[in-house]
């Protein structure tokens, strides 16, 4: 979306306000939790075989031009705007490892599989699915198709426009918009090409859908498709793909049928609803209400029109029709949880959402707009504290009209959960230990790095500064030596990991180096761009492209790297630093992820159900 400068400061100021009050809220109320089991006899009958949940990736592109947008400064006064090195460089290979440790599951992604929303994240992360080994459903998040998940620029329109220039440049790995050294002429990551991109992975990918047409790259269209086997995982999609301005208003929309429990006597479907309708007028009217674009979820009326059809005959088949979106049920502006609400009274069984977005995970109950209960079931983060997913399956009682959702808490343990202790403990054992580390070394490793990272970062009035009185050659010089200083942490995170995996590592060896390495291997380039220190605005944006083009491609590499025992020590690695950063983090500032509150919305609860009334 083309936005006059008005419009860009309007987004700018009220992003501001919404973070002063975030810094500023000391209030929690926690969320109505599920009722207590009934006590009356209930017998449930398993109805399905566990799926894997799971939400929040963000992976992340740290090698583009840094922005004012998610300068570092940001980080000390609104968690998590820039996470630790390690996210970046591992935290895929945490949803690698979550998959591949249920290789007959089918999946379930509940959206922000991107960050930045660039190419190149969406590249990565679709190595890391076209691994998993099976059928699986990706429904977008706010962060799949807008600027950091709040921004909907226009880069169509990249010379005319600012802000698109600036998106663009963000994602062009280790170099400025004018090096024309990348796959495409456009890095950046529309909603539109999000959709895209995904229905042809669907199309061409290791499980491909029958009879499912790649898009075009270009132009409106819209995409209807059944599968020809009733049973298929992903059953049937619904897309509009919108070129131009209003690609945020595009969707896919996806009925996925869960895979049946023996002793099942009748089917569960998903409807899996896009959530990020977010175009111009809805853009524009989230800003105006003092609401980042995104961080609101909004259904149109085309999408509700789309799957009508697919509650009506699941509700004629006497199918059990479950929910799931991205943004979680108070995050969903009111006109769509109303027009949500009219769809599901046409279901004669009790109602279920799944959700992702808050990055804490929890259980809870909604009332409003019916007196029926809607219980949703929301999966934390696989980029920040508490890292974890959730196998879920379902069961039910007939006679009482009882609807059951297990959701074990995952990675499991020796026993449930019951403290973010216990977590962690389930992925040390499960990726440090079997990587061939103590633990507790690479946690002081992740420390060091973590709290290096924290320490770095710049002021809040330097970048208030720059907010208000525009471009500044000192605020800039300023901004490009903390990104420098974050691109010296993650190449210590590889000179690390190379000396750790040693052989493990061999394929580092063989990434093609940027130029100015010269005859240099990866290792001794990179330490000698850590020891250089220029004191200049040209100077430093001349370091910080060098060292982010040696982070780019040593970094895609460790894709390369599949030894089992590589595979724990990156898993572990990511793991651990968020942890750190997450105990390094104030509790008033932690964005409500806090161990007491999220036990207070039931949290480590691994099951519950609902009723009718």
């Amino acid at each position: 979306m083309r936005a006059a400068r008005p419009l860009r400061f309007a987004r700018r100021a009220a992003a501001l306000v919404a973070t002063l009050a975030l810094s500023a809220c000391a209030g929690f109320v926690p969320q109505p939790g599920p009722d207590p089991e009934p006590d009356y006899p209930v017998s449930y009958r398993p109805l399905t075989t566990p799926i894997v949940a799971i939400g929040d990736t963000q992976e992340h592109e740290s090698t583009g031009v840094p922005l004012h947008d998610n300068d570092n400064a940001i980080d000390a006064f609104v968690e998590v705007t820039q996470r630790p090195p390690e996210q970046p460089l591992f935290g895929r290979r945490i949803m690698e490892w979550a998959l591949q440790s249920h290789r007959d599951e089918p999946f379930l992604h509940l959206g922000d599989v991107m960050d930045l929303s660039c190419r190149s994240e969406a590249e990565r992360m679709s190595r890391i699915f076209s691994t998993a080994g099976r059928s699986g459903a990706i429904v977008p998040g706010n962060h799949d198709g807008l600027m950091f998940g709040v921004y909907g620029y226009n880069p169509l329109a990249a010379q005319a426009d600012p802000g698109a220039l600036k998106w663009d440049a963000a994602c062009r790995r280790g170099a400025g918009y004018e090096d024309a050294r990348y796959k495409s002429s456009r890095e950046s990551f529309t909603k539109r090409d999000f959709i895209a991109h995904y229905l042809e992975t669907q199309a061409r990918g290791p499980h491909p859908l029958p009879g499912l047409t790649p898009p075009p790259p270009t132009g409106s269209l819209r995409v209807s498709w059944t599968h020809p086997d009733a049973n298929a995982f992903v059953s049937a999609i619904q897309a509009r793909l919108i070129d131009g301005d209003g690609y945020a208003d595009s969707f896919v929309a996806q009925r996925l049928r869960l895979p049946r429990a023996p002793e099942a006597d009748r089917g569960v479907v998903v409807i899996a609803i896009d959530t990020n309708q977010a175009g111009p007028l809805v853009s524009a009217w989230d800003t105006a209400m003092g609401r980042s674009p995104g961080s609101v979820g909004h259904v149109r009326t085309d999408q509700i029109d789309a799957i009508r059809p697919w509650i009506e005959q699941a509700a004629a088949a006497g199918d059990i029709v479950v929910f799931a979106g991205h943004h979680n049920w108070g995050s969903l502006g009111l006109p769509s949880r109303a027009m949500l609400r009219e769809l599901m009274r046409g279901l004669a069984h009790p109602l279920v959402y799944l959700s992702a977005h808050t990055h804490r995970g929890f259980w809870a109950v909604h009332r409003a707009l019916d007196r029926r209960p809607l219980l949703e079931l929301n999966v934390s983060s696989l980029s920040d504290w508490p890292i974890a997913y959730r196998r879920i399956r379902f069961a039910y009682d007939a006679v009482a009209n009882r609807l059951k959702v297990e959701g074990e808490l995952m990675p499991a343990g020796e026993r449930p959960h019951a403290s973010d202790a216990d977590l962690l403990a389930a992925w040390r054992t499960q990726t440090c230990e079997r990587a061939g580390f103590r633990p507790d070394y690479l946690r002081m490793v992740e420390k060091g790095l973590v709290e290096r990272q924290r320490a770095a970062r710049g002021g809040l009035l330097t970048w208030l500064r720059e907010e208000f009185a525009g471009e500044c050659a000192d605020c800039e010089l300023d901004r490009y030596v903390r990104a420098n200083a974050y691109q010296d942490e993650m190449l210590l995170a590889l000179i690390e990991t190379g000396l750790h995996l040693g052989p493990d590592a061999a394929p580092l060896e063989a990434a093609r180096l940027p130029a100015h390495c010269g005859r240099d291997g990866w290792y001794r380039c990179a330490t000698r761009l850590l020891a250089e220190a220029p004191t200049d605005l040209a100077g430093q944006r001349a370091l910080f492209r060098r060292k982010a083009a040696v982070v780019e491609v040593i970094g895609d590499r460790l894709d390369d790297l599949d030894a089992p025992q590589a595979k724990a020590y990156m898993t572990c690695r990511a793991v651990q630093a968020a942890k750190v950063d997450f105990d390094e983090t104030p509790d008033d500032r932690n964005v409500n992820r806090g161990e007491a509150k999220r036990r207070a919305e039931q949290f480590f609860r691994v099951d519950a159900s609902v009723g009718m009334q």
